[in-house]
């Protein structure tokens, strides 16, 4: 099906656009790169697969460059979530909430 993500920053109470964003899978061991994005004006990334992509049932790792919408100091420089798709026919859709000192995620719709 597909994957998406999009970034809150809880300390504006605003969508954080421009957040850059590589999707990565596993495939025999190895990280691959699949694509880098940039959330838009809504924090959003609607769809992570390139073209001709599909999901299927393995990891997936986002890593997000929180440094470039933070800034230079910012103390965790870039969150990585690395998660499991156990059913590739369901859309996954992984959220990033951020803040200065501390960011969390859960398994969105």
């Amino acid at each position: 099906m597909s994957l998406s993500t999009h970034v809150l920053d809880l300390a504006s109470g605003l969508p954080a656009a421009g957040v850059r964003v590589v999707v990565e899978t596993q495939r025999d061991g190895l990280w691959c790169t699949l694509g880098e994005h940039r959330t838009d004006d809504d924090g959003r990334v609607k769809t992570l697969l390139p073209d001709g992509e599909t999901l299927r049932a393995t990891l997936y790792r986002l890593t997000f460059d929180t440094a470039g919408h933070l800034g230079a100091d910012a103390f965790f420089p870039e969150a990585t979530l690395t998660f499991r798709v156990a059913d590739p026919k369901r859309h996954h859709h992984v959220p990033l909430l951020l803040s200065p000192y501390g960011y969390s995620t859960y398994r969105g719709s």
